[in-house]
């Protein structure tokens, strides 16, 4: 009974999507006619080859010749894809700017799943129009993991073109004893009473601006929490933002997270 309720999608909410301004559809170059199969909308139950699920969602007059940045969320321990997308509610709002986004369930991390989820922008690319130039990645708690683990590991460092880790277990001792990826930009999400992971986010941020040879103190950019690690080389990015929720709360930065990556 327990394995049937946990695989039913008995969790499973109704996604409103919203509806994207194409205002200049021929940039990039367009996807040929007939070249993806992904349908527009609620897409439920992808699956990688090894047997992760993840659903899609698209804005709702998607344009299946216009690339389309796309944003992946990687689940906290625990949570299902369903789960993920009600913690995070980030679909109306990045599908109304014009993303793609995707949910995978949570798995175990090992090497060999953080290989299963790094295959997946890929995978989503080759159904639906995706500008491979601009893909996000983020999550929380473990998610968050798995999203700044993709940024600087060797063999996945080049998939992601931006991070917005949420909560991160990995701080900056951990980062400490991997070389420094190209520059990327940044934007750590941590709480100042993360009582997990106390002071981690800071200590990644100031490993991440190391990386991006960032000079200068970090710089208020709003009253939200938000500081800009200045004169970034090659023109990217490094924010940290800190809040005041407890570790298993998704921080209310919707807007900005959606703001740092839409303006990259």
């Amino acid at each position: 009974m327990i394995l049937g309720l946990q695989s039913c999608g008995c969790d499973r909410e109704p996604v409103e999507l919203g509806k994207a301004e194409y205002k200049n559809p021929a940039l990039p170059s367009k996807c040929q006619p007939g070249t993806r199969t992904g349908k527009a909308g609620i897409t439920d139950d992808e699956t990688t080859p090894n047997g992760i699920k993840y659903n899609v969602r698209t804005p709702s007059n998607y344009d299946s010749s216009v690339p389309h940045p796309l944003i992946v969320v990687y689940a906290p321990a625990g949570r299902s894809r369903f789960s993920s997308e009600r913690m995070t509610g980030l679909t109306l709002a990045a599908t109304r700017a014009g993303f793609l986004i995707a949910y995978p369930d949570h798995q175990r991390t090992s090497a060999k799943v953080l290989m299963e989820m790094a295959a997946i922008p890929d995978q989503i690319s080759g159904k639906w129009c995706i500008d491979r130039e601009r893909i996000y990645l983020t999550g929380h708690s473990d998610g968050g993991n798995v999203a700044m683990g993709l940024a600087f590991l060797q063999d996945t460092r080049h998939i992601p073109d931006a991070i917005a880790p949420s909560a991160s277990g990995i701080r900056g001792s951990d980062l400490a004893a991997y070389p420094c990826p190209e520059p990327i930009s940044v934007l750590i999400m941590h709480s100042k009473d993360d009582e997990l992971f106390p002071g981690f986010g800071k200590e990644a941020a100031t490993w991440w601006a190391d990386c991006n040879q960032c000079s200068g103190n970090p710089e208020p950019v709003d009253a939200e929490g938000c500081f800009d690690y200045p004169n970034c080389t090659s023109n990217v990015k490094t924010w940290y933002c800190e809040g005041r929720a407890p570790h298993r709360e998704w921080p209310a930065l919707n807007a900005k997270l959606l703001d740092f990556f839409s303006k990259l």
